[in-house]
């Protein structure tokens, strides 16, 4: 099951910088974090659906390099985001 719009629309309002902002740095990483917890849910009952584990693998290192692009050219919004977030560094 996929993320709903309600929850879409949630992480971009949490995360935008302005009005109409669907698609900075922060909102991505927002959206791929929700989509990273909902398919480690997935893994943790279904542990043999390696096409779900390749591409839970594929988001994680997606999101890991823009949070590498955020820390290089603000580190305080990093440390922001990855304290609201809730992310290991």
């Amino acid at each position: 099951m996929a993320i709903s719009t309600e929850q879409r629309q949630q992480a971009v309002e949490q995360f935008r910088g302005s009005e109409g902002d669907t698609g900075s740095s922060s909102v991505q990483i927002s959206l791929l974090t929700q989509r990273i917890n909902h398919l480690t849910e997935h893994m943790r009952t279904n542990t043999k659906d390696y096409s779900s584990r390749r591409g839970l693998l594929r988001l994680v290192s997606k999101r890991r390099g823009l949070l590498d692009y955020v820390r290089r050219h603000d580190p305080q919004r990093y440390l922001d985001i990855i304290g609201r977030l809730g992310i290991r560094k």
